[in-house]
C-alpha cells in the first residue's frame, strides 16, 4: 500500500502560500548577503583573533586519558483538559561513550520525573520548568563522571528559579508550587556544586544549543547581526578554540526573589543565592570546533575548570563528537532524544487515565471522556 505523499500546504489558502513564496527570493538574497560578508571578511577577522592571542587549537593542551561523561536534559508538558490539566516533567542522565577502562558504578535510577494534575492556571508552565530545571541539576551534581554535559547555559537556572519564585505566591494552591517550594533548597545547592566545579574529578559544562551572547563579538568590534556561535562557526578550523571569556554580564544584577519561602529556609538559602550570584560572576565561555562537521560548540564553565581541566573538557568533547550524525556531545544527544517524548507521551497517559476512571465510575460514562477531552500540549525541552 502506497504511503500518503506529505503536503505541507495543503490546509493553507493558496494566496498565502504564493505570498510567502514570492517572499522566499528576497529572503534567500538577505542571506546570501550575510554568507559573503562573512566568507570577505573571514581572514580579516581570523588574524584579529590571533592578534588579541584568542585563537588556540586543541594539540597546544595536554592528551589526557579519556574522561567518563555524561549528559543531563529536562523536558515538560501541560496539557490542557478540560476539568483540569494534567502535568508532568522529567529529567535523564544519560553516559556517553565509554573509555575501555571504564569499571566506575553508577547506581540508580538516573532520572526524575513529577507528574500531577493541577487546577487551571495560566502560569503552571512556568512553575514546572523551575521544577524541570532543579531536577536536571541533581542528576547532574550526583553524576560521578569526569565531565559532566548540561543542556542550556549556566545562566538558565537562575532565570527560571527567579520566574517561578515570582509566581508562587500567585499559585500556591498548586501541587507543583508546593513541590518545587519544598526542593528548592536542594535545587540550588546543586547548582551552587555545578557553578564551583570545585572538585578536581569532575567537571560541569553547559552547552547551550542557541545564544544571542557577544562576549568576543563586542571585544572584536564585530558586527551586531551575528552572534559569537553563528560567525565562530565560519571562522574557526576544525581543532581549533578561543580563549576563556568572562561570561557576557547582565545590565541589572543577578536577583533570586526568596519572598516566597518560609523563615527557616529562607535564612539558608538566601547564603547559598548569595553564593550563586557570586559564581555567575565567574562564568567562562569557550567555543570549540573539533571537527568539521561541526558548528563551534558554545562551552561556558566555572574559572577552575578554564584554568586546570579545560584539557579534559577539549578531549572529552572530540570523543562524544565522532560522528557526522550528532551535532552535540552524544550523552547530550541521547539525553534529548529521550526526554523530547515526554510531551509525545501525554495524551497517552490521559488515555490511560481515563481508562481507570472509566472502570470505576457510578455516573454517565460520557462525563469522564468529555471532561478528560484534551485541547493541546504545551511542552518545552
Amino acid at each position: 500500500m502506497m504511503e500518503p505523499t506529505e503536503r505541507p500546504f495543503g490546509e493553507l489558502p493558496a494566496a498565502l502560500v504564493e505570498e510567502v513564496l514570492n517572499r522566499t527570493e528576497d529572503l534567500g538574497q538577505k542571506l546570501l548577503d550575510d554568507f559573503e560578508q562573512v566568507r570577505e571578511n573571514r581572514q580579516q577577522w581570523r588574524e584579529g583573533l590571533k592578534a588579541e592571542n584568542l585563537l588556540h587549537r586543541d594539540a597546544e593542551v595536554p592528551y589526557p586519558p579519556v574522561p567518563t561523561t555524561c549528559g543531563v536534559d529536562g523536558s515538560y508538558a501541560v496539557e490542557r483538559l478540560l476539568a483540569s490539566d494534567l502535568i508532568a516533567a522529567a529529567a535523564v542522565a544519560v553516559e556517553g561513550l565509554t573509555p575501555p577502562s571504564e569499571t566506575r558504578y553508577w547506581p540508580e535510577p538516573r532520572h526524575q520525573i513529577w507528574i500531577e494534575t493541577e487546577a487551571h492556571e495560566a502560569e503552571t508552565g512556568t512553575i514546572l520548568r523551575a521544577l524541570m530545571i532543579g531536577m536536571e541539576l541533581e542528576l547532574a551534581a550526583q553524576a560521578p563522571h569526569e565531565v559532566v554535559f548540561i543542556d542550556g547555559s549556566l545562566t538558565t537556572p537562575l532565570i527560571y528559579f527567579n520566574q517561578a519564585l515570582n509566581k508562587c505566591q500567585d499559585v500556591f494552591h498548586l501541587h507543583t508550587t508546593a513541590r518545587f517550594l519544598e526542593q528548592v533548597l536542594s535545587f540550588l545547592e546543586a547548582y551552587r556544586t555545578v557553578l564551583a566545579s570545585a572538585r578536581s574529578d569532575r567537571c560541569w559544562i553547559a552547552v547551550p544549543k542557541y545564544t544571542t551572547r557577544r562576549e568576543i563579538g563586542q571585544k572584536m568590534r564585530w558586527p551586531e547581526k551575528h552572534d559569537d556561535r553563528g560567525l565562530l562557526s565560519f571562522l574557526l578550523e576544525p581543532g581549533e578554540y578561543t580563549s576563556p571569556m568572562v561570561l557576557q554580564q547582565p545590565s541589572e544584577p543577578w536577583h533570586l526573589n526568596l519572598n516566597p519561602l518560609i523563615p527557616d529556609v529562607k535564612q539558608t538559602v538566601t547564603e547559598v543565592a548569595r553564593e550563586i550570584v557570586a559564581l555567575l560572576g565567574e562564568i567562562r565561555v569557550i567555543y570549540y570546533r573539533p571537527y568539521p562537521w561541526l558548528p563551534a560548540l558554545r562551552l561556558e564553565m566555572g574559572q577552575t575548570v578554564s584554568k586546570t581541566r579545560l584539557a579534559t573538557v577539549l578531549h572529552g568533547i572530540r570523543h562524544q563528537c565522532g560522528t557526522p550524525a550528532v551535532m552535540e556531545p552524544y550523552p547530550l544527544y541521547m539525553a534529548d532524544r529521550m526526554v523530547k517524548h515526554l510531551p509525545k507521551a501525554i495524551p497517552t497517559f490521559r488515555q490511560v487515565t481515563c481508562q481507570h476512571i472509566a472502570e470505576t465510575y457510578q455516573g454517565n460514562i460520557n462525563e469522564v471522556f468529555l471532561g478528560l477531552h484534551g485541547y493541546r500540549t504545551e511542552s518545552g525541552v
